[in-house]
C-alpha cells in the first residue's frame, strides 16, 4: 500500500475504464462469442445463450422462472461507497429488465491491495449492502481476488411469473418506445475523469446511476409491455439495435423527444466523450441513418454514449400506453411520459433518427 490517504484518493483514476464503458464493443464481442460446440437442448432454460437478453430464465416448473444475471465493472465515480451502490444497482437493474423480483445477491469485488487502502473496499461493499436493502434482497456473500484495477459488481438472482417475464426480442412493428432516464452518464463521468464535472452535475450524475429501476418489476405484469430491457455499455443505438434485430423489426426515434442528463450539452461543446462511445458506434453505424434536421455531430456523440444502470427502454403496444403512462406518474416518472419513437416494420436499416 502506498499510504495515500483515503480522502485524497480518486477511484477513477485507478481504473482504464468506467462504469459499463468497461464492457467489450459489440462487434469484438460477436467474435468472443462464437463457438463450433453444440449445446444440448434444455427445455426448461427459457432464455439463454441464443438472444442478446439481459438475463438468463429458467423454468422452475411451477409457473414462475429464476431469473440470473451477473454485472460487473471498474469505478465511474471516486467514491468508494457510490462506486459500491452504482455497480449494485446496475447489476439489480437485469432482473428488472425482464419485469422480475430480485430475491438474492452475491459480490465480485477485485481490489489493487498494493495500491488502494482495504477500508476503501469495505466501503464499496457497506454501498452495496444499501442498495441490496433499498432493493428488499440480502448481500448474501461473494468472492474476492487481488487485482491490478478495482472492480466490484454483483451476480444477482430473481424470480418472475413465467407469463410474466419480458424479454428484449418480442417488440412488434407499432409498438411504442419508451425511456425511463435520460441519457449522458457516459459524457459526465468522463468529465469527472477529466477534473472538469462541476458539483451540480455531480449530484445529477450520483442520482442517476444509484436510483434502481424497480418500476421495471411493475411493468412486467402489464401483458401490453411487449419487450423490455436496460439501456447499459452499448448506448441506446446499440441496445435499441439488438431489441429491433431480434423482434424482426426495426425502429424510428424521434431525436427531439429524447430526455437528456443536466449539463451533457455543456461538456459536448467542450468534446468530452468517451473513448468507448466511438468503438460502440464503429459496432454498428452501418444499421442507422439520420433523418434532414437531425444534429448529427450531437447525435453522433450521445446516441452511442455508454449508460451505466441507464434507463428502461420498453416497447408498448398502442392498447397499453395510458396504463404505462400511468404507472410512470405514479412512480415519481413524470418526465418520461412521451414515447421516444416507434418500432416499424423491417426496413433497410435497424434505427431511423427523426428529428
Amino acid at each position: 500500500m502506498t499510504g495515500i490517504k483515503e480522502e485524497n484518493i480518486r477511484l477513477t483514476q485507478y481504473s482504464h475504464g468506467a462504469g459499463c464503458g468497461c464492457k467489450i464493443a459489440p462487434k469484438v464481442l460477436d467474435e468472443i462469442l462464437k463457438s463450433n460446440l453444440t449445446m444440448p437442448d434444455n427445455k426448461k432454460l427459457l432464455v439463454g445463450n441464443s438472444s442478446r437478453d439481459d438475463a438468463a430464465a429458467y423454468d422452475l416448473g411451477n409457473g414462475t422462472a429464476l431469473i440470473s444475471t451477473t454485472d460487473f465493472f471498474m469505478p465511474i465515480v471516486d467514491d468508494a461507497f457510490d462506486f459500491g451502490r452504482i455497480a449494485s444497482a446496475n447489476a439489480i437493474s437485469d432482473v428488472y429488465a425482464m419485469g422480475g423480483k430480485p430475491v438474492l445477491a452475491i459480490a465480485i469485488l477485485g481490489w489493487p491491495l498494493e495500491k488502494l487502502p482495504p477500508e476503501m473496499a469495505r466501503m464499496v461493499l457497506e454501498g452495496s449492502r444499501t442498495v441490496c436493502a433499498a432493493a428488499g434482497i440480502p448481500l448474501a456473500g461473494g468472492h474476492s481476488i487481488d487485482s491490478p484495477e478495482p472492480i466490484f459488481g454483483l451476480a444477482v438472482s430473481g424470480l418472475v411469473n413465467i407469463t410474466d417475464l419480458k424479454r428484449n426480442d418480442r417488440a412488434s412493428a407499432g409498438d411504442s418506445i419508451f425511456l425511463t432516464k435520460p441519457l449522458g452518464v457516459g459524457i459526465l463521468s468522463t468529465a469527472q475523469k477529466r477534473g472538469l464535472l462541476k458539483a451540480e452535475h455531480l449530484a445529477v450524475m450520483i442520482e442517476q446511476l444509484t436510483r434502481l429501476n424497480d418500476i421495471g418489476e411493475a411493468l412486467g405484469k402489464i401483458s401490453g409491455v411487449t419487450s423490455m430491457t436496460d439501456v447499459t455499455g452499448f448506448g441506446l443505438l446499440g441496445h435499441l439495435i439488438e431489441m429491433a434485430g431480434g423482434s424482426g423489426t426495426s425502429a424510428e426515434i424521434y431525436y427531439h423527444a429524447l430526455p437528456v442528463a443536466e449539463g451533457v450539452r455543456e461538456y459536448l461543446g467542450q468534446r468530452i466523450v468517451p473513448d468507448s462511445t466511438y468503438r460502440n458506434w464503429n459496432s454498428y453505424n452501418d444499421k442507422v441513418s439520420f433523418e434532414k434536421g437531425v444534429n448529427v455531430m450531437e447525435a453522433f456523440n450521445l446516441l452511442p454514449d455508454p449508460q451505466t444502470n441507464g434507463g428502461l427502454l420498453i416497447a408498448v403496444s398502442d392498447y397499453a400506453v395510458s396504463e404505462v403512462q400511468q404507472l410512470l406518474r405514479e412512480t415519481g416518472l413524470e418526465k418520461h411520459l412521451e414515447s421516444i419513437g416507434r418500432f416499424t416494420e423491417p426496413g433497410e436499416k435497424a434505427v431511423i433518427v427523426k428529428n
